[in-house]
């Protein structure tokens, strides 16, 4: 399709392809090898290129997982292919099997933030992104407070910190590091804008820069304790400290069809253009059969609904794609957004 919705702002604007599945899409299997379609191709560079062709609009990035353990060629392979058809490449760096608050694991959390940290290197890539603040769906996991919860920030802080002068990050490509929260039963601990914002303000102290941000993911804020005002609030407050990261347009709870979005959206998207440093915005969907996610479906079976009205999942993206460039067009058209 031709693009005829044109972008009147510099912003980038991507895609994470999670809708893709991680199991049989973005996963690496047993042997480090990434997934590939019939004709070898690799599925994210498959499926990029689909909705490169199927987008009103221009694709700027896509925001890739990147896994420990993941076949060296096939990463290169990976990211060379997304630059090829013109996309600048960002990676959320996967971690597990070691929980990063603890500081009994700090040796392996290092180790597996410091791959993808050289990966990103090599490759030129400036922004990087992480969930790296605790284990996902950990079984018996409780919430962390007062001297629990300080311990926890402090030794989030200290591990990244490490990690960051570990892997060389300082003078080479890496520009910023944008870290996640996510939903209640996903995290137990960092599960809202406000708890995430103190792990970027305690690494960004021991920096003496604000290098890490704070990444605002409409679905996620949407699933937290906190309301639109309290999160708009606290944008307002990352802006001014240059602590604010990228922003995922992506619907609460669901995860599907942008449609489905309760109006998380459209206010924080405004509340970050306020500021004037937002950079980035990533469509993001989920797939609702998404093998990975079954977990995640039993303990929340709204997350499992089929939102994309007969619609393949590459276009329910594409829609959702054309769906952001009208509501960032009409934030220039408002002097919201330069």
């Amino acid at each position: 399709m031709a693009t005829d919705i044109t972008l009147r702002t510099n912003i980038e604007l991507g895609v994470v392809p999670t809708h893709l599945k991680f199991v049989g899409g973005l996963v690496p299997d047993e042997n480090g090898r990434l997934p590939r379609e019939a004709d070898r191709t690799l599925s994210i560079v498959a499926e990029m290129q689909r909705l490169l062709d199927l987008s009103r609009v221009k694709i700027t990035s896509a925001q890739i997982p990147s896994f420990p353990g993941a076949n060296a060629d096939d990463v290169h392979e990976l990211i060379i292919g997304l630059q090829d058809i013109g996309l600048t490449v960002h990676l959320i760096m996967m971690v597990g099997g070691a929980d990063p608050m603890n500081p009994a694991d700090e040796d392996a959390l290092v180790a597996m933030l410091t791959e993808s940290l050289n990966a990103a290197k090599a490759h030129g890539i400036a922004h990087v992104a992480s969930t790296s603040l605790e284990e996902w769906m950990k079984e018996g996991a409780t919430r962390k407070e007062g001297a629990d919860l300080d311990a926890a920030i402090a030794q989030l802080a200290k591990a990244h910190a490490r990690a960051y002068k570990e892997a060389g990050v300082e003078g080479s490509s890496i520009q910023a590091w944008h870290f996640e929260f996510l939903r209640d039963t996903e995290f137990q601990t960092f599960t809202d804008l406000g708890r995430v914002r103190k792990v970027v303000q305690a690494t960004n102290a021991l920096l003496g820069k604000p290098f890490f941000k704070a990444m605002v993911d409409a679905a996620h804020c949407g699933d937290s304790a906190l309301n639109i005002p309290e999160n708009e609030a606290l944008i307002a407050e990352l802006g001014a400290a240059d602590e604010l990261g990228i922003f995922h347009a992506s619907a609460k709870t669901i995860r599907g069809c942008l449609s489905s979005d309760d109006g998380w959206i459209g206010a924080l998207l405004t509340a970050s253009a306020k500021t004037g440093k937002l950079q980035q915005v990533f469509v993001e969907l989920f797939h609702h059969e998404d093998a990975a996610l079954e977990g995640l479906r039993k303990a929340d079976p709204r997350h499992g609904i089929d939102t994309t009205d007969g619609r393949s999942y590459s276009q329910t993206v594409a829609d959702g794609l054309a769906d952001t460039a009208r509501r960032l067009n009409n934030l220039v058209a408002r002097g919201i957004l330069q």
